[in-house]
């Protein structure tokens, strides 16, 4: 082979990495540009994420929140409600007793109120014959 022709050799295989080199570029810029994207889009993802922290933070503290008045509540209810609802479940026999003792009372109030109207009834039937007796004694 001959200096010409190693020289041809060597231009054409130079020629030839220099289109691998463009093609290298090429897919370079292109590289950079989704680089380019991916660093935007990575930026948004962190706004995004610091948003997400933000609100995170606030339903822990209404959670926080909610959990002390869940909390307040159980106690009042142990403490307070619990309670009473013992003691009036512990009266209600005895009241139970108390008021069936008074029904019959009651029942007998009933029926003298009954007598006593009956007889406020005919003392006013009586009263008004008297006066028309006593009318008639006096012109006769």
């Amino acid at each position: 082979m001959t200096d010409s022709q190693k020289l041809d050799l060597i231009l054409s295989e130079v020629i030839g990495m220099k289109g691998d080199v463009a093609v290298l570029k090429e897919d370079m810029a292109v590289l950079k540009e989704d680089v380019a994207v991916l660093k935007e889009d990575v930026a948004i993802l962190k706004e995004d994420v610091a948003v997400l922290k933000e609100k995170v933070s606030v339903l822990e503290q209404r959670v926080d929140n909610i959990e002390q008045r869940v909390t307040g509540i159980e106690v009042h209810l142990e403490n307070q409600t619990d309670k009473n609802i013992q003691l009036i479940a512990e009266n209600f026999i005895e009241l139970t007793n108390k008021l069936n003792q008074a029904i019959p009372v009651a029942d007998k109030n009933l029926a003298y109120e009954v007598k006593v109207n009956y007889l406020i009834e005919k003392v006013q039937f009586l009263e008004k014959d008297f006066q028309e007796f006593k009318y008639q004694m006096a012109y006769s």
